[in-house]
C-alpha cells in the first residue's frame, strides 16, 4: 500500500469505463503498471427536513357558526409553518487526505468498481451495496378544499343564490345541513320516501349527502390546507467524540431556508462518539501492522446523532461512521489468487467490509 497526495490525473493509463452512471470501472493491467488509485470516504450527514405547511381560511359564514352549528370557527386568516419530521442519513463523499495507490501482481487483472468521489464500492465484483436514502418523504402540494370542489355547488339551492344578505345565506346554508342529516338518516333507517335501489346505490347516495354536508359546515367553520415541502442539508462531522451544530432551519413564514438565514428555527445535529474502532489484535493482543501493499478500508466506529429544535427531539440513532474509525488493510494477493481469487465490497457510507468471499 502507498498512500498518496496526487490527483487523479495520474490515472490516465487505467482501463475505465462508465458503470451504472454513478460509477466506473478500473481494471489493473500493463498499461498502468497494476496499480489502482482511489480515496477512502468520509461519513457526511444529509440531514433532510420535511414542513409542513398549514393555510387557514375562514368561512364566508364563521360569525353564524356559533349561532346554527354550536361550534367555534377559524376566525383569521392564517399561513404558517411547522417541522413535521427531520431525518438524518449517512452518506459517503471522499477524504481527500486519505488517497491511495494498491499495487496488484504483475499479470494480474483485478478489477475495482468506484464511485463519483472515487472511492472504493467493489473489488472483483460486479454487485455494490444498496445505498441509504430510500424511503425519504417527498415535498406535497395541498389538495383542494371541499369548497373547491363541485359538492360546494351542489350544496348551494337557489334561495341561498338568490338571498341578498349573508345572514340570510348563513339561516338557509344551516337550514340545508339539518336537512341532509335528516335525509342521511332516513335512508339509513330505511324511512325514505325513495329508498336506494342496491347497496351501491345507497352508498353513492350517503357519499353524495356527505359532500353537501361537508362543503356547507366549512362554508361556517372555514377550510384549513395541509401542503409539505421537503429539503436536504448536509452536514460533515468532525472526529471529535462531542459536536453540535446547525444542520437545517425552518421559517415558520416561509418553511425551509438557508441555515445562514437566522428567521429560521434552528434543527441542531448533536454527535456523540458511543464507540471508537481499533485496529485488529493478534493471537497476543498485539495490533496488527498493516500489510505490505495492502488494500486500504475503514474499520469504523459509532456515534449518536441526534436531531433537535426548540427544545424537541426530532431523530435519534446511532450511526456508523470513517472519522471516528481507523484504517487497516487487506493483503493485494487475495484478489489475484489464480484459484480462488476473492472479492470484497464496501460500505458505501463508511468505506467497512460488507462481504469478503471467493469469486465462484
Amino acid at each position: 500500500m502507498r498512500k498518496i497526495a496526487l490527483t487523479l490525473a495520474l490515472t490516465a493509463g487505467l482501463t475505465g469505463i462508465s458503470y451504472a452512471q454513478t460509477t466506473q470501472k478500473l481494471t489493473a493491467s500493463k498499461m498502468n503498471e497494476y496499480g489502482l488509485i482511489y480515496a477512502l470516504p468520509l461519513t457526511a450527514l444529509d440531514v433532510t427536513l420535511e414542513a409542513e405547511r398549514t393555510v387557514k381560511t375562514p368561512g364566508e359564514f364563521y360569525r353564524y357558526a356559533s349561532k346554527y352549528l354550536g361550534v367555534q370557527p377559524i376566525t383569521e386568516p392564517s399561513d404558517e409553518w411547522a417541522i413535521k419530521s427531520v431525518t438524518v442519513t449517512p452518506r459517503g463523499i471522499a477524504d481527500e487526505e486519505e488517497r491511495y495507490l494498491v499495487q496488484f501482481k504483475s499479470g494480474s487483472t483485478p478489477f475495482m468498481l468506484l464511485d463519483e468521489n472515487d472511492f472504493p464500492l467493489t473489488v472483483n465484483s460486479e454487485e455494490v451495496a444498496e445505498m441509504n436514502g430510500t424511503g425519504l418523504p417527498v415535498s406535497q402540494d395541498a389538495e383542494p378544499t371541499i369548497l373547491q370542489t363541485a359538492a360546494a355547488r351542489q350544496a348551494m339551492t337557489e334561495d341561498m343564490l338568490r338571498a341578498t344578505s349573508t345572514a340570510k345565506r348563513a339561516e338557509l346554508a344551516a337550514t340545508k345541513i339539518y336537512e341532509l342529516r335528516q335525509s342521511r338518516n332516513d335512508i339509513i333507517s330505511g324511512n325514505a320516501d325513495q329508498m336506494p335501489a342496491d347497496g351501491a346505490a345507497m352508498k353513492l347516495a350517503l357519499d353524495n349527502i356527505d359532500r353537501q354536508e361537508a362543503a356547507l359546515t366549512a362554508m361556517f367553520l372555514g377550510t384549513a390546507q395541509k401542503s409539505t415541502s421537503v429539503r436536504t442539508y448536509t452536514v460533515v462531522p468532525t472526529s471529535d467524540d462531542s459536536q453540535r451544530t446547525i444542520g437545517a432551519r425552518m421559517s415558520v413564514t416561509e418553511g425551509p431556508v438557508d441555515l445562514d438565514d437566522l428567521t429560521g428555527i434552528p434543527v441542531y445535529i448533536e454527535i456523540k462518539t458511543v464507540e471508537r474502532a481499533s485496529l485488529p489484535r493478534n493471537e497476543k493482543g498485539e495490533e496488527k501492522k498493516f500489510p505490505k501493499g495492502g488494500l486500504a478500508y475503514r474499520i469504523p466506529g459509532t456515534a449518536d446523532v441526534r436531531a433537535t429544535a426548540s427544545g424537541n427531539t426530532l431523530f435519534d440513532a446511532n450511526i456508523d461512521m470513517a472519522q471516528m474509525g481507523v484504517v487497516f488493510g487487506l493483503e493485494p494477493n487475495l484478489f489475484t489468487d489464480k484459484k480462488e481469487p476473492a472479492y470484497v465490497i464496501f460500505d458505501p457510507t463508511t468505506g467497512a467490509i460488507r462481504e469478503l468471499g471467493t469469486v465462484r
